[in-house]
C-alpha cells in the first residue's frame, strides 16, 4: 500500500475480527483505531465488515464464505484493496486476494506503510526499509506466483525459481548492509549519550501509546516546537531537548515513536537503534491518555513493548494526560492505584506540569547532592556555575570566603574542589 505515490487516495474496505462473545463496544473501539490507521495512511474508507469468529480458519483466516460475502460488495463500493486488522500469513494473503479480486493488506503492512511515509531522516528511512524487507522475504514466492500468472501461468519453474532465489539473495544482502549502517547509527547515538553523561545530565525518555500526547508534553515542558498533530504516529524520529527541573537539575528529555496494540515484532527489532533511548534512560515517563475508553489495553500494549526491549525494570513515572477532560479526570483516579509513582496532567492546558517537574526531581534525588561549600572570594566564577548547574539555597559572605548551600548533580559536584566542601 503506497498511497503517497498516487494522485487520488486508494479506496479501502476494512475487516475487523472478533470472538463470538466479545462486547460490541470493544470491537467498535478496535475498528475505530483501524479507521484512524487507514486515514493516517491517506486511504479513503468505502466500507467495513466485522467478522465474528468461533475459530480462525487456516486457509483464509475468516473463512471462505465470509470472504466471498465481502468480495460481493467490493465492486459496487469501488474498493481497490481490503485492509485486515490482523496479521495474515503469506498463504492467507494470497488466498484472500484470489477470492476478493483486489489487493489485501494486513495490519503490519498498514503500519509499515505509515512509518515509510513518516520517515523523514536517514536513520528513520534505514530502519523502516529494514522492517519492510524482513516482512517481504517470506512473501517473495507469492509475489512471483502473481507475476508468472500474468505472463500466462508458467508457475515457478525454470527462470522463475532462479529469479526468486536471486531476489532473495539480493534482499538478504541489502538487509546485511542496512544492519551495518544502523550499527554505525547506534555507535553514534552511544557517543552522544556518553557526552551527555559527562555533563552529569539525567536522561528522561517519553514512552506511550501513539497519540497519547507525548509530543505535546515535550513542547509544553521544553518549548521544543515539534509536530504534535492529533493523529497516529505523528512522531517517528526521536527528538531530544534540555529540561531544567525545579531544583535546577539539568536533564535531557527525549520523545520517541509511539507504541500501538499488536505492534509488529520485527518493526520493534528494526527500530532498536532509535528505541535504545528507552534502555539508556534514567527514568521513563509513561504518558497515558487517561481519557481513552481502552486505556488499560493501551497501558498493557506499552508495557509489552517495554518487555520486548528489555526495559521492563526501568524506573517509571506514570503521567496521566488529558485530565482536562471529565473521563480523563475520573480514570486517572482509578489508574493511580496501579502505579507506584504517578502524576495527573493536561499537556494541552499545562495543568499539573509543575507537579510533574517536582515528581521527576524527587525520583532523581539520588542523582543530586546537598552541599555546604566554603569558596574563596577569588573563585566567584564558581558561584555563577552553581546557579547555572544547580539550585543555590543560601549564599553569604564571611571574611574572604563565600558560604554557599546548594543542591547540584553528582556529576557537577565532582568538578568542585574537595577542600571547599564542609561537613553539614
Amino acid at each position: 500500500m503506497h498511497p503517497t505515490h498516487i494522485d487520488t487516495p486508494e479506496r479501502a474496505w476494512l475487516v475487523a475480527t472478533a470472538h463470538d462473545n466479545q462486547p460490541h463496544a470493544e470491537v467498535e473501539d478496535y475498528l475505530r483505531e483501524l479507521r484512524a490507521l487507514t486515514a493516517t495512511a491517506q486511504a479513503e474508507i468505502v466500507g467495513e465488515t466485522i467478522c465474528r469468529l468461533r475459530t480462525l480458519h487456516p486457509a483464509t483466516f475468516i473463512g471462505r464464505g465470509k470472504a466471498q460475502q465481502i468480495g460481493a460488495n467490493l465492486s459496487a463500493a469501488g474498493a481497490s484493496l481490503v485492509i485486515f486488522d490482523d496479521d495474515l500469513t503469506p498463504a492467507q494473503g494470497r488466498t484472500l486476494e484470489d477470492i476478493l479480486g483486489v489487493r489485501v493488506v494486513d495490519r503490519t503492512q498498514l503500519i509499515l506503510d505509515i512509518f515509510a511515509q513518516r520517515a523523514l531522516t536517514l536513520e528513520g528511512g534505514l530502519q523502516i526499509e529494514l522492517a519492510q524487507l524482513r516482512y517481504l522475504i517470506p512473501r517473495l514466492r507469492g509475489l512471483w506466483t502473481h507475476l508468472e500468472r500474468q505472463k500466462g501461468g508458467i508457475g515457478l519453474k525454470g527462470p522463475g525459481e532462479k529469479q526468486l532465489e536471486l531476489d532473495r539473495r539480493r534482499i538478504e544482502q541489502r538487509i546485511h548492509r542496512l544492519q551495518s549502517q544502523l550499527q554505525h547509527v547506534r555507535q553514534r547515538r552511544a557517543e552522544l549519550r556518553r557526552g551527555r553523561r559527562r555533563h552529569g545530565w539525567a536522561l528522561l525518555t517519553l514512552v506511550g501509546y501513539t497519540n497519547a500526547g507525548k509530543s505535546t508534553l515535550l513542547n509544553r515542558l521544553t518549548q521544543a516546537g515539534v509536530q504534535a498533530d492529533n493523529r497516529l504516529f505523528a512522531t517517528l524520529d526521536p527528538t531530544t531537548r534540555q529540561l531544567q527541573l525545579p531544583n535546577r537539575q539539568q536533564c535531557l528529555l527525549t520523545d520517541t515513536v509511539g507504541f500501538i496494540r499488536k505492534l509488529p515484532h520485527h518493526l520493534v527489532e528494526a527500530f532498536k537503534a532509535t528505541l535504545e533511548e528507552v534502555n539508556e534512560a534514567d527514568l521513563l515517563l509513561h504518558v497515558i491518555d487517561a481519557s481513552h475508553p481502552r486505556v488499560d489495553e493501551q497501558i498493557a500494549a506499552v508495557e509489552l513493548v517495554l518487555r520486548e526491549l528489555g526495559a521492563q525494570h526501568k524506573p517509571v513515572l506514570a503521567v496521566f494526560n488529558k485530565v482536562d477532560l471529565e473521563r480523563g479526570r475520573n480514570q486517572a483516579i482509578r489508574l493511580a492505584e496501579r502505579f507506584r509513582h504517578a502524576v495527573a496532567i493536561s499537556a494541552a492546558t499545562g495543568e499539573g506540569t509543575e507537579a510533574l517537574g517536582q515528581a521527576i526531581a524527587d525520583l532523581l534525588h539520588d542523582r543530586v547532592t546537598h552541599l555546604h561549600l566554603k569558596i574563596p572570594a577569588g573563585e566567584g566564577r564558581w558561584i555563577a556555575a552553581l546557579h547555572a548547574n544547580g539550585k543555590v539555597l543560601t549564599q553569604k559572605v564571611r571574611g574572604r570566603h563565600l558560604l554557599v548551600e546548594a543542591i547540584v548533580s553528582a556529576g557537577f559536584a565532582a568538578t568542585l574542589d574537595p577542600a571547599w566542601v564542609q561537613e553539614d
